[in-house]
């Protein structure tokens, strides 16, 4: 597995992340209070999950224990990200922004459970 293909998923949810704080920026410059205020709510609200998200990948990368499975979640995990994003920032439908957050969560549980089975039971696990 690439560097490069773990990696890509990050980058993204780190730049969704920067496009959020500078469309923010943006509306309290120009006085729109109403939507800077969801804005900064979206914003903060991908500084929740993401943490526990980039934790894992980096420990997955040092661990050597990241394959296509774990590249698969993480694309899915970044995706549910990129809706609730959207559903925030547009409809705002709670009900549709639950079910993203929702399954986001799902998603990076199934991606640490299986990364614990893995450290658990790998047999050669160094030391670092």
């Amino acid at each position: 597995m690439s560097i490069q293909s773990i990696l890509l998923p990050v980058f993204i949810l780190v730049f969704l992340m920067f496009c959020l704080l500078s469309w923010t920026i943006k509306e309290r410059m120009a006085g729109g209070q109403t939507k800077a205020q969801q804005l900064g709510a979206c914003f903060s609200n991908q500084a929740e999950l993401p943490p526990l998200f980039f934790i894992l990948v980096i420990l997955a990368i040092m661990t050597r224990k990241a394959d296509w499975t774990f590249v698969i979640l993480e694309w899915l995990f970044v995706l549910t990200r990129l809706g609730h994003a959207f559903i925030f920032t547009t409809s705002n439908n709670l009900k549709q922004r639950g079910m993203a957050f929702m399954l986001g969560a799902v998603i990076l549980g199934i991606m640490w459970a299986i990364f614990a089975v893995r450290i658990l039971v790998s047999p050669t696990f160094a030391t670092v």
